[in-house]
């Protein structure tokens, strides 16, 4: 498999290699956007293979790396390293939480690429502070953990049980319930869920499940009808 897959205009994906989190393996997906001024904007980074640096060095300069929740943070050490002229961006909590990794910026409403990617942090949940970004040209939202789908062979004996009664191996992408329960400012999650759903959302890429190429609306009202 090629190390950057085209997915929309502007916007590759790269697939990583599998993280594991209390025995449960996780498939990983990294996102590279081109801003207009011909700069890299890296989503999710995964871990840097030479081959993905190559791919992605062919595309432009890096840029923008962006962290989008507390949980992604694996990689962002080899990414700083190998891009050492990029804005590394940190999400709410894990400046606290990764105090070994110097961060050059929070995601705030100000941030450079406000122009070409919206986004809004989904607060109110005492896992983590997820934050939803929305390319404008491609019309992809990008969500992290929120929304997942793992392989049913990639859980086997009791993880396998647990993993389908957290709706992690769905038919479909779903938020699992460990997120949902999370939510103790459902009040928040619903405003934010609000602005995700103004956007003209064409497509929905997420870290850990296949992406969503039709009908994306739909399924994002489907898929969290339970916060309404």
């Amino acid at each position: 498999m090629a190390p950057l897959l085209p997915f929309a205009e502007n916007i590759w994906l790269a697939e990583g290699s599998e993280v594991s989190v209390a025995g449960f393996r996780f498939p990983t997906r990294a996102a590279v956007i081109k801003l207009t001024d011909g700069t890299l904007f890296i989503w999710s980074p995964i871990h840097l293979s030479a081959e993905l640096r190559d791919a992605i060095d062919a595309l432009g300069i890096v840029r923008h790396i962006v962290a989008p929740n507390s949980l992604h943070h694996l990689f962002l050490p080899e990414w700083k390293q190998a891009y050492p002229g990029a804005v590394l961006y940190a999400p709410p909590g894990l400046r606290e939480k990764r105090k070994d990794i110097a961060f050059d910026a929070d995601i705030t409403a100000s941030v450079p690429w406000a122009s070409e990617i919206d986004h809004i942090a989904m607060s109110g949940n005492r896992i983590t502070t997820e934050i939803v970004f929305f390319h404008r040209t491609s019309g992809t939202v990008l969500f992290t953990d929120l929304l997942q789908q793992i392989p049913p062979h990639m859980v086997r004996g009791w993880r396998a049980l647990v993993a389908r009664l957290d709706k992690m191996t769905g038919s479909e992408p779903q938020v699992p319930h460990k997120f949902r329960f999370a939510f103790t400012d459902r009040a928040a999650g619903r405003a934010a869920l609000r602005t995700i759903l103004a956007w003209p959302v064409e497509k929905v890429v997420m870290a850990h499940g296949m992406p969503v190429e039709h009908d994306a609306g739909v399924y994002l009202r489907r898929a969290f009808a339970w916060l309404d």
